[in-house]
């Protein structure tokens, strides 16, 4: 027990020594704004975090993760086909696809889908 336990701190002890060795070699001198700065967004992370941006384009990722989700959901009901009564699999596909009508439907009559320049 006491050699595991030697064994494990000495183990963590060069761990942490190798860790903050690379830590102080490998810093850099002086820091590029454009290196520092995300890639992804093209914001610039030293300014205000309250900068505008489109709503539309919100609402329209938002609405296209909610069908993207339910269309994930239709692909099990191929392979229930198979196993299960052919009316009860009509009549449980239809009223999922009324639904996934129905609020496609609503975004598009709220304006949702039209995007606004």
């Amino acid at each position: 027990m006491l050699v595991t336990m030697t064994i494990s701190l000495l183990m963590f002890i060069i761990s942490l020594a190798v860790m903050i060795l690379a830590n102080i070699i490998s810093k850099k001198t002086f820091m590029d704004r454009e290196k520092s700065s995300p890639f992804e967004c093209g914001f610039d992370p030293k300014s205000s975090a309250r900068i505008p941006f489109s709503l539309q384009f919100f609402l329209i990722a938002v609405i296209f993760l909610i069908f993207d989700v339910e269309i994930t959901l239709l692909l099990p009901l191929i392979i229930t086909m198979k196993i299960s009564n052919l009316m009860n699999f009509t009549f449980i596909m239809t009223v999922f696809l009324f639904i996934l009508l129905l609020g496609l439907y609503h975004e598009w009559k709220q304006g949702a889908l039209n995007w606004a320049y």
